[in-house]
């Protein structure tokens, strides 16, 4: 529809500018005339600050001017021609040279009339053209706006553009395509799109894609593409062909997304809920594994004590016990892996920690192994459990020998380190900002393929050959680590050894503690006091009574919780120590203990669980560093714990409606 057929429903708004007012009178009587073909009204500005006024308060459809305005019809021109809505101007001239009128419309004017020639047919035929003239180049303009704010957006996006023709010749990428593939429009243009491709993605992938272009609108896909340096990215990718007025594809448009960071979390978050999963497992699975290690321990220590030293039977009674040890540390890595594990936290220099479990690493390295421990100078405390520690080096000292087979040096060093923001955002990692103890862990050994880097901390993952390795020995530090809110780095290249950097957080300056030694295994332990022994499981049961026995004391059994209240309240002499499994059927060890305080005050307490520490919490057992011992134990660490407590006077349990707060870390 054309503009004068557009505006001739409503009514014009003319304004003339000048000071001749016979121009006026003539012009309103013209549109007078034709106002069934062009409906229009005429208000007139008799100066240049007149018509301003007129023009910034009211909408007009058309500007006449009279040229002996002159240099203020161009101003005029210039202020107004170009603004948002701006009408059609026309000048009115009379003896005009040509260079004036030329100044004129090149400010914006529409058309030029001679005012000699100002009558009815001339007047509206000009309108009808400067009308369509202005209609079209604002139609052009609004094109041209639109393009440039089209041509903004792609250029500006963070997407990647890339446009072919319809045999895939590259024409155009946009800078987000030349910053993420690292090809600059010069290199890429001319080239066909494959050069992006990468060949992880099956050419029947890209003959299906193709298929549906065809015969489709579009098609969306996730693109495993190739950047100049040979890096790969993942692109979430749609590509839209363009067609001709006859239905032929002429080009094709890809836009595309870059989600390898993306991935990348979500590959984290997996692998996080992953290594929860199997957490959870191991921990669900300990209580009951730890009983029946027990058990098997216990009763092959009493065999020991009724066979002649040097028989047969001892050496196959030590395979027994010594295959149930192996076992109960497969079981403590696994609870170390899930972060179950019970921790017996202190707050204490790391170089003393270090330096005695380094002494006792070269029994477990080969002698062509040169280790070498690297003190750190000022270190800061840091509140860690030494026997985790232990686990943490013990490990990877064992990774550092297999990678060395042909020997070679295995170095650990210690040293401080204040991770700031900056770090933080190199690592890409949510990692609290402070001061942390580094262990670092270097071998010179054959480094750990690429391939397996992202998976080395998985749990039963191991490159070794069959029979040689678990898998849990890396799942077991990171475990520990993040059971001590630490961080665990490994850098590595193949044939140039591997560096493991654990990050331990440190506490406020305050004294540390002293890390003593307990006594060894093979230590008896007697007496002649009662012991209460509470336990649920019968076999784990009387090989504990039997070997308690054999120590000298006394010892009163009972199945749960229910029953040894009765023995409590029927037993006429002193019961100086209480022994109870934590989690039991109808009554656990935390309400067993507060029963007690209430008819005993003075019985002391020693608990036993097989489940992780959390659990120990979760039934109310708190206070509980000093009177706990974790399954799996042998006997003589029972006996050693017994006597400890009763040579002692621990806390007894807190009442868990007093007590907010768990010493036992889980």
């Amino acid at each position: 529809m054309s503009a004068i057929a557009q505006l001739a429903p409503s009514l014009l708004r003319v304004l003339l500018v000048g000071s001749q007012e016979e121009d006026f009178f003539l012009i309103r009587e013209i549109l007078e005339r034709n106002r069934v073909s062009l409906p229009a009204n005429l208000d007139h500005a008799r100066s240049i600050d007149e018509a301003k006024e007129m023009l910034t308060q009211s909408d007009y459809g058309l500007v006449l001017f009279q040229h002996e305005t002159g240099d203020a019809a161009v101003n005029l021109l210039s202020e107004f021609a170009y603004s948002r809505g701006a009408a059609p101007f026309v000048i009115l001239t009379e003896h005009a040279d040509e260079n004036a009128v030329a100044e004129i419309i090149q400010s914006g004017a529409s058309d030029c009339m001679d005012r000699s020639q100002l009558n009815g047919a001339n007047l509206v035929r000009t309108i009808r053209c400067a009308l369509r003239l202005h209609s079209t180049q604002q139609q052009r303009q609004a094109a041209e706006q639109s393009l440039r704010k089209l041509s903004c957006a792609v250029e500006h996006s963070a997407d990647t553009i890339l446009v072919t023709n319809g045999e895939g010749i590259i024409e155009y990428v946009n800078p987000a395509l030349e910053s993420i593939t690292g090809y600059s429009l010069a290199e890429i243009m001319g080239e066909n799109q494959g050069i992006l491709n990468s060949e992880l993605q099956v050419p029947l992938l890209y003959r299906e894609l193709w298929e549906t272009i065809r015969v489709t609108d579009g098609a969306r896909s996730l693109a495993v593409k190739r950047k100049k340096n040979g890096e790969v990215y993942y692109a979430e990718e749609s590509i839209s062909p363009i067609h001709n007025a006859d239905g032929k594809i002429t080009h094709r448009v890809y836009n595309g997304r870059d989600l390898t960071e993306r991935l990348r979390i979500e590959a984290e978050l997996v692998q996080s809920q992953k290594m929860d999963a199997i957490g959870r497992l191991a921990g669900g699975v300990a209580h009951d594994f730890n009983n029946l290690l027990t058990i098997i321990t216990s009763y092959s220590e009493l065999a020991l004590d009724s066979i002649s030293a040097g028989s047969p039977a001892q050496s196959r009674v030590q395979e027994i016990l010594s295959a149930a040890h192996r076992a109960a540390e497969l079981t403590r890595q696994l609870l170390a892996f899930g972060r179950k594990q019970p921790q017996a936290l202190r707050v204490a220099e790391l170089n003393p920690v270090v330096g005695s479990i380094v002494r006792t690493l070269n029994r477990l390295i080969a002698e062509d192994i040169e280790l070498v421990f690297q003190p750190g100078a000022d270190l800061g405390r840091v509140r860690l459990d030494p026997v985790q520690i232990e686990q943490i080096l013990m490990n990877l000292a064992a990774n550092s020998r297999d990678a060395m087979p042909q020997g070679g040096r295995c170095t650990i060093q210690t040293s401080n380190v204040q991770l700031d923001q900056e770090y933080v955002d190199r690592k890409r990692a949510i990692i609290p900002i402070g001061r942390y103890a580094v262990i670092t862990v270097t071998d010179t050994g054959s480094g750990i393929p690429t391939e397996h880097l992202p998976h080395i901390f998985e749990p039963f993952y191991t490159t070794k050959p069959s029979g040689k390795g678990t898998g849990l020995g890396l799942a077991t530090v990171y475990g520990i680590v993040k059971q001590n809110h630490g961080f665990v780095w490994v850098y590595s290249e193949p044939g140039l050894g591997t560096t493991f950097k654990i990050y331990l957080p440190c506490v406020p300056d305050r004294p540390a503690a002293t890390v003593v030694a307990e006594a060894g295994d093979n230590e008896k332990f007697s007496g002649t006091e009662t012991v209460l022994l509470v336990e649920d499981e019968r076999s784990l049961r009387r090989a504990a009574v039997e070997f308690l026995s054999l120590r000298g004391y006394t010892v009163l059994e009972a199945q749960d919780g229910l029953e040894a209240l009765s023995i409590t309240r029927t037993h006429a002499s002193p019961i100086h120590l209480t022994v109870t499994d934590v989690v039991m059927p109808q009554m656990s060890g935390g309400e067993l203990a507060r029963e007690l305080e209430r008819l005993r005050p003075e019985t002391k307490l020693l608990f036993l669980s097989g489940y992780p520490g959390e659990t120990v919490v979760d039934h109310k057992v708190f206070e509980a560093d000093g009177n706990f011992l974790q399954k799996p134990f042998t006997l003589n660490q029972l006996a050693r714990k017994v006597r400890t407590v009763l040579d002692h006077q621990p806390d007894m349990i807190a009442n868990a409606t007093t007590q907010s707060g768990a010493s036992l870390r889980c």
